[in-house]
């Protein structure tokens, strides 16, 4: 698993790396301090993931994040930071970041770049509690000007309560195929990619 470091703490910079080298089968590819360097390094070392912060001189994550995905959609980048602000969380999600992690949590940074490895995005424990606040100060959506019926609407609701294809299918009596095809769907309607971006779409707009 090859990551790309970017922090303009240098310190914080330099004990990650140590951190994630004591583990065998992850390989820092290299280390920047600002989103510019984060752009520049992705390009030349092609990581696995980026492994980035967010308030940085300059250029933030955030900035750097929306210039690679322009050019690599898939690019897996989990922003590690020390602030939870609720702009940054939905902003970070919404244009396709793998997860959001605190600092704090330096034992679980491993782990994620795991899950984030496999496909999987993740979430540190204090940026899923902050959901809710999220979802009673947004104002509820307008699926129809979406072109979304009200069964891909109940489908989405179901995704974002953290139902699998096959939940949904047996609560709505469909077949598992059924509801993959609902959601590539719905996912090209939304202009999503996956069923995070989804569930975070509905955590926005409900």
């Amino acid at each position: 698993m090859k990551v790309l470091i970017v922090d303009d703490d240098r310190l914080v910079c330099t004990s990650l790396k140590i951190i994630l080298e004591m583990d065998p089968d992850v390989e820092v590819l290299g280390i920047g301090n600002d989103g510019a360097d984060a752009v520049t390094l992705y390009e030349e070392k092609k990581p696995d993931i980026l492994l980035m912060d967010i308030r940085m001189k300059h250029m933030t994550g955030l900035e750097a994040a929306e210039k690679i995905f322009e050019k690599h959609k898939d690019a897996k980048i989990l922003f590690l930071t020390t602030f939870s602000d609720n702009e940054y969380i939905i902003k970070a999600l919404h244009m396709g970041a793998r997860g959001y992690l605190l600092k704090q949590d330096y034992e679980s940074i491993i782990p994620a770049l795991r899950a984030v490895n496999m496909g999987q995005s993740v979430f540190g424990d204090e940026i899923i509690s902050k959901l809710p606040d999220m979802i009673a100060k947004k104002p509820s959506v307008d699926y129809a000007s979406f072109h979304i019926n009200e069964k891909e609407s109940e489908i989405i609701e179901k995704v974002a309560d953290g139902l699998s294809n096959k939940e949904i299918a047996e609560e709505m009596y469909l077949s598992e195929g059924t509801v993959r095809n609902y959601l590539s769907t719905i996912l090209e309607k939304l202009n999503l990619r996956d069923r995070t971006q989804l569930a975070i779409f509905y955590y926005k707009n409900r």
